[in-house]
């Protein structure tokens, strides 16, 4: 099983929440669960490569 660490928080009567891997691509639902669902949509059409130029965000290691 794979996992990814995602952002979240409530904003009104909706859930907002982010991929840390892809901080450009939003996305909401009315419950916890529901963004979790529409987490691992968004996550299926990055990496499946359903969107062009995804950004991804990365460490860079300095000195």
């Amino acid at each position: 099983m794979d996992y990814q660490k995602y952002i979240y928080w409530q904003d009104g009567d909706m859930w907002l929440g982010y991929l840390e891997r892809y901080p450009d691509y939003w996305t909401q639902g009315e419950t916890q669960e529901e963004l979790r669902e529409n987490l691992r949509d968004i996550y299926d059409e990055l990496t499946g490569g359903h969107i062009p130029c995804v950004r991804e965000a990365a460490v860079l290691e300095i000195g």
